[in-house]
């Protein structure tokens, strides 16, 4: 693939050319072919593609499909900005397009190669394999309608571009989407007893697309500002994938019940455990909450209106307490009632908890106690540093890193159930206040809109801030993805160690010991980079024989690690992307191999 992307060279400087020549009118940003970012992603689905098994051919020339169409397009975003203007983007940061689209389909594809050594082992069944397979489609299917979507705005912003390097590549994205579509149907024909089964799996993928190219334009268009495209990409790509899976077993819990017939496949057949039954149902049911709540605010503002005429606002008062109370009755029986409908939960959900969290009250309840205490101690600590002293902001935040390692670390070793748990729970509570933000719900909004800013930095704006999701999720998305068959111990701990030991590492070294930067306009140093992957090579040598004296499989071989390592440190590097949003997934993945 890096051949391939060098190879392009040559056609890519007359794409140039004719982009610069018609484009005296409007300036264009010259941007270099081979960027680090751009390299770094070619080695990572590079070393994706060769790990692959005959069995999964043609998930991978899809994945480069998806590679080299999502490479194109960043490559016509960036040389002519003006033509994705209508997209109110991150300043700062490049488009991120080709990261973006490829490392969502990159970790399912990874998963799917980890499942196929489990069913050679006779360790995992096919009903696994053929959920993640529908993981993988429905995350590419994303990624490819809006990179369709994307070409179609480039196209709509220059309509009267007739050069050769327009219908080169309008050919080459016609021709890449027919072989996606062929690639797609091979795959799923391979994995569905009948050809209705077929159709209503490309269906669904088709709505997978559709759903994505609708919620990325609602992102960027209601936070603008608030992330680059390659970041409102993968976030799109991800919540449709979460909220596909949701509407999946919805769909096949109604089937099961009224028509059980061959339509239940469409769900992804797996066994869900009590666990992540709770936590999708708080997370989702959170993020459609806002549409309930404009929903009961509209119909009380209406009713006043009819009653006293004129038109008329609810008041700040009447507004929080309908808040707190919609609020209330949407978390406790709304959301427990999905709960209970789609999993065979014998008593309330929270009280299932409840039953959980006493089943080992001494280990358990003491994490709590310890988390609390430290959350407590290291807030007060740092929100009195962070206005009362010249730190900069970002070494300011690397403290919250170190932070979830001495959270996170222990419990993931002593207590992983109850971490998964631990993990829903803080999401919630994170995505909760940050609605009371947004929206000033009195009395916690304002004071908590001036306790966040403390903390923000360029990557976060008024409308949103999402410094402190991107870190907990990218802690918690590889222990999530870890569930089922894992025969690689350090994949859980992907997130924790890519943020809170190699990044921390990497900006504090580089801070204060970096001389030699890897770009003229960058501020990272070769130094900081060293340390980071050093450092996250020697706690890798610390946790094995910790997680080899309690019974973990390791299978994970060294030279495979060091080459993780090292890609992950050099995406930190060169990506002007959120990294807490990347780089645990792109460690993940090739852990994962």
């Amino acid at each position: 693939m890096i051949g391939l992307f060098l190879n392009l060279e040559t056609r890519v400087s007359e794409i140039r050319n004719d982009h610069m020549a018609g484009e005296s009118s409007s300036p264009a940003t010259m941007t270099p072919f081979e960027t680090g970012e751009r390299v770094v992603v070619a080695v990572v689905v590079s070393r994706v593609l060769l790990s692959l098994p005959l069995s999964l051919i043609s998930h991978g020339f899809s994945l480069f499909l998806l590679c080299l169409s999502a490479f194109l397009i960043e490559l016509r975003a960036e040389s002519s900005p003006l033509l994705l203007s209508r997209f109110s983007a991150r300043r700062g940061a490049s488009s991120g397009i080709l990261l973006g689209a490829v490392t969502l389909p990159a970790v399912m594809m990874s998963k799917l190669v980890q499942l196929t050594r489990a069913i050679s082992l006779h360790q995992a069944e096919q009903d696994e394999l053929a959920h993640v397979t529908m993981q993988y489609w429905a995350a590419s299917a994303s990624c490819c309608a809006i990179l369709i979507y994307l070409s179609v705005v480039m196209s709509e912003g220059k309509k009267n571009e007739s050069s050769s390097s327009s219908v080169w590549l309008t050919r080459a994205s016609l021709t890449g989407t027919v072989l996606y579509g062929a690639a797609c149907f091979v795959s799923l024909s391979m994995i569905s007893h009948t050809g209705l089964n077929t159709s209503l799996k490309m269906l669904w993928m088709l709505f997978h697309g559709l759903a994505a190219v609708k919620l990325i334009r609602h992102l960027l268009c209601t936070f603008p500002s608030c992330a680059s495209i390659g970041e409102a990409l993968l976030v799109t790509s991800g919540l449709v994938l979460y909220f596909g899976d949701f509407l999946a077993c919805t769909i096949a819990k109604i089937c099961e019940k009224l028509i059980p017939v061959d339509l239940v496949s469409i769900s992804y057949g797996i066994r869900r455990t009590e666990t992540s039954i709770i936590v999708q149902g708080l997370l989702l049911g959170l993020l459609l909450f806002p549409i309930v709540f404009r929903f009961v605010l509209h119909i009380y503002e209406s009713s006043l209106r009819k009653r006293d005429g004129p038109p008329r606002n609810c008041s700040d008062t009447a507004k929080s307490v309908f808040f707190f109370v919609s609020i209330l009755l949407f978390m406790v029986v709304a959301v427990p009632s999905w709960m209970q409908f789609v999993h065979d939960f014998h008593q309330h959900p929270f009280l299932w908890v409840l039953t959980f969290v006493f089943s080992e009250p001494l280990k358990r309840l003491s994490l709590c106690i310890y988390w609390v205490l430290l959350i407590v101690v290291s807030v007060l600590r740092f929100y009195n540093i962070s206005r009362g002293s010249k730190v900069e902001r970002i070494l300011l935040r690397k403290y919250y890193h170190l932070m979830a390692v001495l959270m996170f670390l222990p419990a993931l070793v002593l207590q992983p159930k109850f971490l998964d748990l631990a993990f829903g729970a803080a999401l919630a509570v994170f995505i909760a206040l940050e609605i009371i933000r947004i929206w000033r719900i009195q009395p916690l909004g304002e004071p908590l809109h001036h306790f966040m800013n403390a903390f923000t930095d360029h990557r976060d704006s008024e409308f949103l801030i999402v410094s402190h999701f991107s870190l907990l999720l990218g802690c918690a998305l590889p222990i999530w993805m870890s569930s089922g068959f894992n025969d690689r111990a350090l994949s859980p701990f992907a997130g924790i160690l890519s943020l809170g030991i190699g990044d921390t590492m990497a900006s504090m070294v580089g801070h204060k010991y970096g001389v030699l930067r890897w770009s003229k306009t960058g501020k990272k140093t070769v130094e900081g980079t060293a340390a980071g992957i050093t450092s996250m090579m020697a706690v890798c040598f610390m946790l094995v024989p910790v997680l080899a004296s309690m019974g973990y499989i390791l299978s994970q071989g060294w030279w495979s690690l060091l080459v993780a390592v090292t890609a992950t440190g050099m995406l930190e590097a060169y990506t002007a992307q959120l990294d807490n949003a990347f780089i645990p997934l792109v460690f993940y993945a090739l852990l994962c191999l």
